[in-house]
């Protein structure tokens, strides 16, 4: 088996203070070697210029960086100009999305879905950028139906992607399940587990109502029992996501994708427990 690819997500500060810090937490979690750095992309691409800078920061720095490209709210003529931005530094791997509108936006551009964002890219750049498409093992919150979810993933495979990273979750057997039933699909790319640490239960809570993670009963009642006790929080959260890291990767994940939310300790606790 060959060894697993661990990479990191960042989101691009909006403040020249976030820049700072997050120059100093890029720099340490660089010392783990990830495989690469991903950035992400906001509503609309509201984060348009910062995920440029901070890619070009990291590879600057000497890793490989990943902006992440959502195409609801673009035109073609936009998103042509952005992937020649991205050759034109020498960027050569993209994590395309679907993406949301940010609010009050009422048309979403000249892309529906993310293998229309693929399809594009191909055709505009061919083989230039390794392409990283969105799973979700838990399905998406606004599917129509597990099934309509798959044959959504499938379109995006064959539509040129060349991995995928997914929602995070909890519960290994949603992404056992999801791996097989595309195996059964002929889909053969890599599916990347992304991995979100657990530090605030609050937070947590939150995210994951928007994106329809699902947290287990017995470890939400767990962490609600802490209360403000961050400490312990922290503690059960490295026991759990450590224990969901380690059976992922013993039962065939190709590599983790970690959420660190801008911040090191968790990751490298992770990290540091894995290898």
């Amino acid at each position: 088996m060959e060894t697993p690819n661990f990479s990191i997500e960042f989101y691009p500060p909006k403040t020249a203070e976030g820049a700072e810090k997050l120059r100093a937490v890029r720099a340490k979690l660089s010392e783990l070697h990830p495989k690469y750095f991903s950035v992400t992309f906001g509503a609309g691409g509201t984060t348009q210029n910062g995920t440029l800078d901070t890619v070009r920061e990291i590879l600057a720095a000497g890793d490989d960086a990943a902006p992440h490209l959502s195409c609801i709210g673009g035109t073609r003529e936009s998103i042509r100009a952005l992937l020649n931005e991205y050759k034109s530094h020498g960027i050569k791997r993209i994590v395309a999305l679907r993406g949301d509108l940010p609010s009050g936006y009422g048309a979403s551009g000249e892309f529906r879905y993310a293998n229309e964002l693929v399809e594009f890219i191909r055709a505009e750049t061919g083989d230039w950028f390794r392409i990283e498409v969105a799973a979700y093992p838990e399905v998406h919150p606004q599917a129509k139906s597990p099934q309509d979810d798959l044959l959504a993933f499938e379109r995006k495979v064959k539509a040129g992607a060349d991995a995928a990273i997914t929602q995070y979750f909890y519960n290994a057997d949603a992404y056992f399940q999801f791996v097989e039933q595309t195996g059964k699909l002929g889909i053969t790319v890599p599916i990347v587990a992304g991995i979100m640490p657990i530090t605030n239960y609050t937070q947590l809570m939150r995210f994951s109502d928007m994106c329809g993670a699902e947290i287990p009963r017995w470890v939400r009642l767990k962490l609600a029992s802490y209360g403000d006790d961050s400490a312990s929080i922290k503690a059960f959260g490295l026991d759990v996501v450590g224990s969901l890291c380690e059976r992922l990767l013993a039962g065939g994940a190709p590599g983790l994708h970690f959420y660190s939310m801008n911040q090191t300790a968790a990751t490298t606790a992770l990290w540091q427990r894995l290898v």
